[in-house]
């Protein structure tokens, strides 16, 4: 008779936490990037285009994200 193994899991509960956390962060730097809208679309404003939030915060929460999401993909288990 064969056995019903179940597979076992690629990673565990801690590696999808981690990973739950580098989602949050590279979601909150894009919606900072993205920044808001813009009270008259006619009008271009160059420090909302180019503020720090959006040219230096943004990127770096991403990266920080991406780099959570590698520690959590090779992070060993127990």
């Amino acid at each position: 008779m064969s056995e019903n193994k179940t597979p076992a899991s690629l990673f565990e509960k801690s590696n999808y936490m981690w990973m739950l956390v580098g989602v949050i962060i590279i979601a909150l730097g894009m919606f900072l990037m993205a920044g808001g809208r813009s009270e008259d679309p006619n009008v271009f404003k160059p420090d909302e285009v180019y503020s720090t939030t959006r040219i230096t915060v943004a990127p770096i929460l991403i990266f920080i994200g991406l780099a959570i999401e590698c520690f959590a993909i090779f992070k060993k288990s127990k």
